[in-house]
């Protein structure tokens, strides 16, 4: 290899990263701690780039159809269009989220007062069946005999547990009630970020652009831009399809609970819509909730619930998703469960909602590649048909 300029930095440059690398191994503990602060400092921002992101995508929607530009009212149309699309967007998602706040939190309160209230009642009715199968059957005695359980003895092990646990859990109290305040100044903070984010995203774009074709090759800075493009149309279609999946299967939860006179119908069926956000199991959270509120007023309806559940999971798992969610993001069912499976088994929800998309991005890059290599190498079609 001829040892000119160019050559002479590749070779400074793969031995400065080498005795980089070495010494950060050696302090892996140090490194470790430099980037977990860097991460929980820039932290809020990321977060408020996801709020845009996903706020972005309603807020569109409301430009395009409520700001068309129309004779001598374009001027200040256009000007005023991004503010009030802002607002609208704003109200609307906070009013969603309030209205299922509303309606589910109450029902749950007043489900545990109920069984608060049911308690003695229910503890009396088992005793009483406990007598009367011991009576009829004596051999349980050996078995289950509540009569020698030492009663003051367990609730003395409880005082002391209580006694002696109060400090960790005092402790451990601040500690929640720190987080939660660090959490909540996060959010706010990401959040103001956002507002700024959507109210220049065009500026922002072209700064972007340019510091792309600054410092890359243009067919680089060509090929990173269009990917951006893609993974951004993709996640808007994502999201989109999750939100219209979701309120089909609440609709159609509050359709079929309603002619079956179902309680709490509305309830659960807003609660099932809304955690059926998470994808392909989110539903199951309130169906769990719900069977466990229709349990206390309706045992055996809880059974038919969870009955009407799993037929319409069914439906919604192998019709609905596949072609609302995969279809709006041109990729097929089986990979649809594989980016969900593997999302959620690494990052929990968060990786189910992320996962998605990025498959459909790499499922799509993955499939223009191959293609072109294909037409490239003049490869006949009924060789890989």
């Amino acid at each position: 290899m001829e040892l000119n300029k160019n050559n002479m930095k590749k070779i400074i440059g793969i031995i400065s990263f080498a005795i980089l690398l070495y010494v950060g191994l050696q302090h892996l503990d140090v490194v470790l701690g430099v980037l977990s602060f860097g991460l929980n400092l820039i932290f809020p921002f990321v977060l408020g780039a996801a709020i845009a992101f996903i706020i972005n995508v309603p807020m569109r929607a409301i430009e395009k159809r409520l700001f068309v530009k129309r004779g001598s009212h374009r001027g200040l149309a256009m000007k005023m269009k991004r503010p009030l699309s802002l607002i609208i967007t704003l109200i609307l998602v906070i009013g969603i989220i309030i209205l299922v706040v509303f309606l589910v939190v109450p029902e749950i309160i007043n489900t545990f007062r109920t069984i608060s209230n049911y308690l003695p009642d229910f503890f009396n009715r088992a005793e009483s069946s406990y007598l009367k199968l011991t009576r009829q059957y004596p051999f349980l005695k050996e078995y289950i005999n509540i009569d020698q359980i030492n009663w003051q003895g367990f609730l003395r092990n409880v005082y002391n547990f209580i006694l002696n646990s109060g400090a960790d859990m005092l402790q451990s109290t601040f500690y929640v009630a720190t987080s939660i305040f660090g959490g909540m100044f996060d959010f706010f903070l990401g959040f103001i970020f956002a507002i700024y984010i959507l109210a220049q995203k065009e500026k922002l774009g072209t700064q972007a652009r340019k510091l792309l074709y600054a410092f890359l090759p243009e067919k680089a800075a060509d090929k990173t831009l269009s990917i951006c493009s893609l993974s951004e149309t993709t996640f808007s279609k994502f999201l989109s399809g999750q939100c219209l999946e979701a309120v089909i299967l609440g609709l159609l939860f509050f359709i079929v609970m309603s002619i079956f006179s179902f309680p709490y119908a509305l309830m659960i069926s807003v609660l099932i819509g809304f955690t059926a956000l998470i994808p392909l199991f989110g539903a199951f959270i309130g169906c769990v909730i719900g069977a466990f509120l229709i349990l206390i007023v309706e045992p055996v309806t809880a059974l038919v619930f969870i009955l009407m559940f799993i037929i319409i999971q069914q439906i919604e798992g192998n019709f609905i998703y596949p072609h609302v969610v995969g279809g709006s993001i041109g990729l097929p069912s089986m990979w649809v469960l594989v980016a969900v499976t593997i999302g959620g088994s690494t990052f929990g929800v968060a990786g189910m909602l992320i996962f998605i998309p990025m498959t459909s991005v790499i499922y799509t890059l993955l499939r223009e590649a191959t293609n072109h290599r294909i037409r490239q190498r003049k490869i006949e079609v009924s060789k890989y048909q």
